[in-house]
């Protein structure tokens, strides 16, 4: 995870690469995403039965900030990102 000041600013950083512009969020819709149960309560010992429970959470979040591209899609193991 990288903080940029501006769009503008991370579209001049040597590793940004095209395509991946829909990865660009503000602080705000960060905060949101990683404020959820997903990430909260990865230490709890039941983190990972509750998994799934918890990751429907991250993709109606996802839906909410508008974040529903390609790029946000889980890739098939293995595969090279795009």
């Amino acid at each position: 995870m990288n903080f940029f000041r501006s769009e503008d600013h991370i579209r001049r950083w040597a590793e940004f690469r095209e395509g991946t512009e829909e990865g660009i969020l503000p602080l705000e819709d960060l905060l949101k995403l990683f404020s959820g149960t997903y990430f909260r309560r990865r230490l709890d010992p039941d983190w990972v039965s509750k998994s799934r429970e918890y990751s429907k959470e991250w993709v109606a979040t996802l839906i909410e900030i508008g974040k529903t591209g390609q790029f946000w899609r889980r890739r098939k193991t293995g595969t090279a990102p795009v």
